[in-house]
């Protein structure tokens, strides 16, 4: 039984431990049928979760210190400079979608500059920016909500056997960046820097260079799954990515990656998605509050960041 000793020693391994867990209990309480549905909930939810987390995962990978608190702001945003010049009409999709890629790649090298001339650290950079991002996504709508072209609305809620298409799209890119960090000099360049930038400066990589590539990858993730989420709720709203700072950070940490940096798990964050799902369904399906339900995300995360401090230290 050495391959099962081996897997459990996986990190992400217990992500998909925890999904299935809140899944069987679910079932258990509410029956099969409503299992069913919960799950095939958990895959079109958790595919946002998936997409901002794919971006966050590359930052944090980064090592200490590295984290995008830009994320809702970004969202909001681009969905809805998007949305707004759109304004329901099919013909418009591709150049929406555009202006969605160009407000994340504007937000992505903001904050990359922030972060290197005025020297201070990404977390307290990213977070005065969204400010910023905020503040001109309130301003350029006051507050309306624009409805998403019909087409683009179709696309975000269709599904294939019962599986959305957007989910599969979104396994397809995850593939693809597993590749990009296992596979090319970026990828390996973002692992080195984490584990030792000192190092990876010694070694040649250039390490400004993958930062900012890193951050810009990261804001362009969150753009899209704005433009992607506000056709699945039926438009841009200013709190639209609200709950999707902390799920952006509890999916990376629960799916493996390592917050000391240096260790990125993308299988991982499939099953951290639809774990966070599935658990705050199985405390709605308990009755409990939204504030209930923050705090023991909170735990999970706090303990999940406390064991990996432990194996690092060992």
């Amino acid at each position: 039984m050495t391959w099962v000793s081996q897997l459990v020693q996986k990190p992400w391994v217990w992500a998909w431990f925890g999904a299935v867990s809140m899944w069987v209990i679910i079932t258990g309480v509410s029956g099969f049928g409503a299992g069913g549905q919960v799950m095939s909930a958990a895959a079109s939810f958790g595919t946002f979760f998936v997409i901002v987390a794919i971006g966050q995962m590359f930052v944090i990978t980064l090592g200490p210190g590295n984290v995008d608190l830009s994320i809702p702001a970004c969202m909001t945003l681009s969905a809805t400079l998007a949305m707004k010049f759109m304004n329901g009409d099919p013909g418009l999709l591709v150049p929406g979608f555009l202006i969605s890629l160009g407000v994340g790649l504007a937000i992505g090298t903001t904050n990359f500059l922030l972060i290197l001339f005025l020297r201070i650290p990404p977390i307290i950079a990213t977070l005065s920016a969204s400010f910023l991002y905020q503040s001109t996504a309130i301003w350029s709508n006051r507050g309306l909500r624009v409805k998403p072209p019909e087409v683009l609305g179709d696309f975000a809620v269709a599904k294939v056997a019962g599986v959305p298409i957007l989910t599969l799209v979104v396994l397809v890119v995850t593939v693809g960046m597993a590749f990009l960090l296992h596979r090319t000099r970026f990828g390996l360049s973002v692992l080195a820097v984490g584990q030792n930038e000192k190092a990876a400066k010694l070694a040649g990589i250039r390490v400004e260079r993958v930062r900012f590539l890193t951050y810009l990858m990261c804001a362009v993730f969150a753009s899209v799954c704005g433009f992607f989420l506000a056709g699945f709720s039926g438009g841009a709203a200013l709190n639209m990515g609200e709950q999707y700072l902390l799920m952006s950070i509890a999916v990376v940490v629960i799916g493996g990656t390592s917050v000391a940096g240096g260790y990125a798990n993308l299988t991982g964050l499939w099953g951290a998605s639809l774990f966070m799902f599935l658990l705050v369904s199985m405390l709605n399906t308990l009755g409990l509050s939204a504030g209930y339900r923050l705090i023991v995300t909170g735990a999970i995360i706090v303990a999940v960041i406390v064991v990996s401090g432990r194996k690092l230290a060992r």
